[in-house]
């Protein structure tokens, strides 16, 4: 794969054209630096204040209340809050209404998404239900919804668990499916696990005055801005690359401080809070989150390259945007190539820095029906492997090891990205 296709984006500093940038809150404030690379942005965003506060690392904030001698002051802050969640202005309440290190880590998502604002959970599913309690409450319960998307929020939507209603439909079908109730269309791409790619820009137009929800948790704004090409939220499982050392859980979403608001107020009330360590863990993860990014996309387009060589592979998937991810059938047994693997750890989850693989039908889509999940791409053979920041040959040992030697018709299904490489 061409190296270039991995360059950084240049992200506004300030996309709104306000004038402002971070504070030692997360907050904004005036006087914005001019625009600056992503790789610049993932290293300074939210850590703007910190020479001039004499500190190099950010400060964690552990504190769950905060000590006011004025409570005229806090009605009145909380009562701005009730009206429009906005941030309280001036120091910090209660830990369920914000907190500062997990403010800097929203600050920087948002910067690297360009979009106003983003909104931290305790994890995506977390996340995700906000936006739909947030719908629902304005009376807007039904979701138009591409497959496949994660399992579990393939699970959450089908099985109307926060009383929505799903139509499910192909990206040709959006327009036709909107109704008055209509709250929200929902896509992932590259999607989970079959990497199936949506031409976002198209899917937006479709979507007209309704909301687009972009799951951009497989791209990661190293390689995909979806506010670009008119999605107005963004969401990340940040457990995935935005952590990317398989030891933190949160979830996120970047989009404009009006929706914002009103995720804060859900995140108050339903109390699906990040804790401030996680806060921490993810704005640390995004400083080399680009170069984790390229570096596992780059051994990840060669193996795909290699798995659709091979005859034991009857099938590959490849985002012709890139990634660090790899779908894959196998002819023979999907388990086996499982018990198999020494090196590449069979786990659930993706992103981490060490190379996971897992059989989605068995783990990270089994709660979505059979009939369903095969309709949606994901066969019974299908692997998918996230790859990390091992040597290329070491992996490419590994694969070979635990594919044994069961023969089969080798056919990629894909463009040109592996031919491309």
């Amino acid at each position: 794969m061409d190296s270039g296709s991995f360059d950084a984006y240049d992200v506004p500093a300030d996309p709104q054209g306000t004038g402002q940038s971070s504070d030692g809150t997360g907050r904004r404030v005036p006087g914005v630096p001019a625009p600056r690379a992503l790789a610049t942005e993932a290293v300074h965003a939210g850590r703007d204040d910190l020479a001039r506060q004499g500190v190099h690392a950010p400060p964690i904030d552990l504190s769950t209340t905060y000590p006011s001698y004025d409570s005229r002051g806090e009605a009145a802050r909380i009562d701005a809050f009730a009206t429009d969640g906005a941030e309280p202005e001036g120091p910090p309440v209660y830990g369920r209404l914000g907190n500062p290190t997990v403010a800097r880590f929203e600050t920087a998502l948002a910067r690297l998404e360009g979009t106003e604002s983003a909104v931290a959970f305790a994890t995506g599913m977390a996340a995700l239900s906000a936006v739909l309690l947030v719908r629902s409450a304005m009376g807007l319960r039904h979701v138009v919804a591409v497959r496949p998307l994660y399992g579990c929020s393939d699970h959450l939507l089908t099985a109307g668990l926060l009383g929505s209603e799903v139509t499910w439909v192909d990206p040709a079908g959006i327009a036709d499916a909107l109704r008055p109730d209509t709250g929200l269309v929902m896509v992932e791409s590259p999607a989970n696990p079959t990497l199936a790619e949506l031409d976002l820009r198209a899917v937006a137009h479709a979507c007209g005055s309704v909301p687009l929800l972009a799951d951009n948790t497989f791209a990661t704004p190293v390689l995909q801005h979806p506010v670009e090409q008119g999605a107005r939220l963004v969401l990340h499982s940040a457990t995935k690359y935005l952590g990317g050392h398989g030891d933190v859980m949160g979830g996120v979403v970047a989009c404009d401080e009006e929706f914002a608001g009103r995720l804060r107020q859900v995140r108050f009330a339903t109390g699906g809070v990040l804790h401030p360590l996680a806060g921490y863990l993810l704005l640390r993860g995004l400083s080399t989150l680009p170069v984790r990014v390229r570096a596992a996309s780059s051994t990840a387009a060669e193996l795909a390259g290699r798995l659709a060589a091979d005859p034991r592979v009857t099938r590959v998937h490849y985002p012709r945007i890139g990634g660090a991810m790899v779908a894959f059938e196998v002819a023979g047994d999907p388990h086996d190539v499982i018990e198999g693997v020494r090196l590449i750890t069979p786990a659930v989850s993706l992103g981490s820095v060490d190379t996971l693989i897992q059989h989605p039908a068995s783990i990270s889509h089994r709660i979505v029906d059979a009939d369903d999940r095969r309709g949606a791409g994901v066969s019974d053979r299908l692997l998918r492997l996230s790859v990390g920041l091992e040597d290329v040959e070491d992996l490419w040992a590994d694969l070979d090891r635990a594919l044994g030697t069961a023969p089969g018709p080798g056919r990629v299904l894909r463009e040109a990205a592996v031919a491309n490489r």
